[in-house]
């Protein structure tokens, strides 16, 4: 993609699509390329938190001022997307905090979006951002994530493989493990099925080698 004065412009990757290709590759390339979402009871809560979430605008309580549904961006890995709340307190500094229905993992997704929300605050607020959070609504606590140069390199990493795979054909292969029975998209992805193929080339080759190279032919 290029612009009028003939500079590339990079494919834009939301947000939402960074969290969803750290937990699985295939899952993020069926929203991405076949629109392919699917709700179940867990999905359909974290849309209703949201939604509360994210009614624009900001307020204030005293020494901290939380900004909601704030768009992002950032020009130089070309992300995309929307914050849920920002808080800015008296010392400057900006905090990013996701909020999540479920329950949080120290290291998972979630903190690959919530970094990737802090590193497009950073360029559009021109500061540095040091630590944000996700808030779990399963136990009702705010997780500190720390914005270290190792979770920004996931980040770098994970926009540039979304990005593959929104240029491309291909759909990524299934986890076919434990995320899988977690999932809302099971039905459509067929991890068990798909992950079974290699296996089943491999005997399907078997049965109709030629006569000549089949162990019987004396």
């Amino acid at each position: 993609m290029s612009t009028a004065g003939g500079a590339q412009e990079l494919l834009p990757v939301p947000l939402s699509a960074l969290e969803h290709y750290d937990y699985c590759p295939r899952q993020a390339g069926l929203i991405l390329l076949e629109d392919g979402f699917a709700d179940d009871a867990a999905t359909v809560r974290g849309t209703l938190a949201h939604h509360r979430v994210h009614d624009p605008g900001q307020e204030s309580r005293p020494s901290v001022r939380t900004l909601r549904a704030l768009p992002v961006w950032h020009h130089g890995l070309g992300m995309t997307g929307v914050c849920d709340v920002v808080e800015l307190l008296p010392d400057g500094t900006v905090l990013p905090v996701e909020y999540k229905s479920g329950a949080y993992k120290p290291g998972g997704a979630a903190d690959v979006q919530v970094a990737a929300q802090a590193m497009c605050l950073e360029e559009r607020m021109d500061t540095r951002i040091a630590d944000a959070a996700v808030y779990s609504m399963a136990d009702r606590r705010r997780h500190t994530v720390a914005v270290d140069e190792e979770l920004r390199e996931r980040v770098r990493s994970a926009v540039e493989q979304v990005r593959a795979v929104m240029t491309g054909s291909v759909l990524p292969p299934p986890a076919a493990d434990a995320r899988c029975r977690r999932c809302s998209m099971n039905t459509s992805c067929m991890p068990k099925v798909l992950a079974g193929q290699a296996r089943y080339q491999r005997h399907l080759a078997a049965l109709y080698r030629p006569a000549e190279e089949t162990e019987w032919d004396d």
